[in-house]
């Protein structure tokens, strides 16, 4: 289906409304070149190291995100369709070395045999075979469309494999080492469900969970799954998946499209947002003409809403929370505390950001570019708290949050509802780095626990151009930045042996479009957010989406 990204209408305090005005931008450079297809580079090139890397970062930071935007004379519509392209920065004792390599998907290879494009995406509609007759091309739209295995969105990890994942039924497992797919795995055949997201959850001791959803009969629901965290046998991926929860959309026809969710250590926290999913426009888009992305629309007119399950008995708590509409592509974390789940995400206030991420605008140059970022909105760091035991008997109108260190209340309403208004993690200077995506902690270390920092990328442009490292108690910022280039998703790494939640490095892939520059991978001080080192590597690379690092 579909993936990321921001947008916003800001809203001072608590509950009063207030619309915030933006700096607009002008003379935005263009970054086409970081959204066009490139070469890859399997046989592996030595970076150039500049300052250095700690002698403690041994592995490899994996990286995916598309590399390829068209076949033959047909062409991608939407950033998220293009094929899937793997990234391997390895470190080793202070040297790097970079390799690439396409994932050879069954779509890939279908689009490459006939050199067009013969799967369609989010985005883009493959057309009927030009080869067939008119007859038979007429005939070819009433087939159910082949669901793409394009997994260009994360690395998932399930028993100790990893997977490349995207949001359909297909996951791909891939060799670390050699970034070659192994094998194709499908979700259906293990668990009823037509799909996962690309960013579920680990306990700490290796158990995964993930949310899901099906169709039936008596319609459409959401679908909590927990994957065991080891092995019974060698050959086995995702066998003994289970199906722990499920939760009816409020909606039936029409559920809400999802990227991430919450956890704590007991709970798990689905938002069911006003991004719909028309179920059928989606399965008629073939018949139609029209992609799937067709079928996704933001209702602002529905609430959102928080739904907490128990992960150890499967149980949907009985508590209703609601918010104003808004949606959510990623969380930052979760915990309890006070008998409380308190959740913190990044969040927008319109849910049209998927059209901006039309390839045709990010590929504008001049004034319509910078159309396109100023009618564009961003996402901002919010806490919500919902209180887990409420009385029947509890005042209505009162803030049922007992925490004294927030300002997110959840008032218990007239019809058992409980309304949940947030508290912004953050001061007027994240407006001026264009709010913040791709969020980031210290997972290994924090990740359902109370916590201080968190990391992202700001966006005073389409695609990210500066680290910034948030501290949520203190509502601060450190950024990196330099002019010209466009840093990804930041990846914290721990020094070993360390419990200081910020006692480690950023990783983040820094690319530009200007041809007479090297990208590189840098390093930064997460403490200090101070660059200790670079590796400049010259290869073309496109602007991805997650990652992941594997110590060695």
């Amino acid at each position: 289906m579909v993936h990321r990204l921001p947008v916003f209408k800001r809203y001072m305090g608590n509950t009063h409304q207030k619309k915030a005005v933006f700096g607009q931008r002008r003379g935005l450079p263009c970054v086409a070149p970081l959204l066009t297809t490139v070469e890859e580079a399997p046989q592996g090139i030595s970076a150039r190291v500049c300052g250095h890397f700690p002698k403690w970062l041994n592995g490899s930071l994996l990286r995916i995100g598309p590399g390829k935007f068209e076949f033959g004379k047909d062409k991608y519509n939407h950033w998220f369709d293009g094929m899937a392209l793997l990234h391997q920065f390895r470190m080793a004792e202070g040297t790097v070395t970079y390799r690439s390599k396409f994932l050879q998907s069954d779509t890939y290879k279908a689009n490459s045999a006939q050199n067009r494009i013969v799967i369609s995406e989010f985005g883009t509609l493959a057309l009927p075979d030009p080869c067939k007759n008119v007859f038979e091309r007429f005939l070819s739209r009433f087939e159910l469309p082949a669901m793409t295995d394009n997994t260009n969105v994360n690395y998932v990890q399930y028993k100790g494999d990893y997977y490349l994942s995207t949001e359909t039924n297909f996951m791909n497992k891939v060799d670390i080492e050699t970034l070659e797919k192994t094998e194709k795995v499908d979700w259906s055949k293990f668990i009823a469900v037509n799909g996962a997201t690309a960013h579920p959850h680990y306990d700490p001791d290796g158990t995964a969970y993930n949310m899901g959803n099906s169709f039936g009969p008596y319609g459409f629901s959401y679908k909590v799954i927990r994957v065991p965290p080891e092995k019974v046998d060698l050959g086995e991926t995702i066998h003994g998946a289970q199906v722990i929860c499920s939760i009816a959309s409020a909606e039936k026809r029409t559920p809400s499209y999802y990227h991430s969710f919450g956890m704590t250590r007991n709970y798990i926290i689905f938002i069911e947002q006003p991004l719909k999913m028309n179920l059928w426009k989606i399965a008629t888009s073939k018949i139609r003409g029209k992609a799937f992305s067709d079928g996704i629309s933001w209702e602002p007119q529905c609430n959102t809403q928080f739904h907490v399950v128990d992960k150890h008995t499967g149980q949907l708590l009985p508590g209703r929370y609601y918010s104003k509409p808004f949606i959510t592509f990623h969380q930052i974390n979760a915990f309890e505390d006070q008998g409380c789940v308190i959740i913190d995400l990044c969040c927008q206030d319109d849910g049209r950001a998927l059209d901006v991420y039309q390839l045709q605008n990010l590929r504008k140059t001049g004034e319509g570019l910078d159309q396109v970022y100023n009618s564009a909105v961003r996402s901002f760091p919010r806490r919500f708290v919902l209180p887990l035991n409420v009385s029947l008997n509890a005042p209505e109108g009162d803030n049922l949050s007992p925490l004294s260190y927030t300002s997110a209340s959840a008032v218990k309403q007239a019809d058992g509802k409980i309304w949940c208004s947030h508290e912004n993690l953050h001061q007027e200077d994240l407006d001026k780095e264009g709010g913040i995506e791709f969020p980031q902690i210290n997972y290994a270390q924090f990740n359902g626990k109370k916590y201080r920092f968190f990391y992202g990328c700001g966006f005073r442009h389409l695609l990210g151009d500066s680290l910034i490292k948030v501290d949520v108690v203190n509502k601060t910022l450190k950024v990196w930045r330099k002019d010209g280039f466009y840093p990804s998703e930041p990846i914290f790494v721990p020094v070993p042996g360390t419990n200081e939640e910020d006692g480690g490095v950023i990783l983040s892939v820094v690319i530009t479009p200007n041809q007479n520059e090297s990208n590189f991978l840098l390093v930064l001080d997460a403490k200090n957010f101070e660059e200790l080192g670079r590796a400049e590597v010259p290869v073309q690379m496109p602007y991805g989406f997650h990652g992941t690092f594997i110590p060695i």
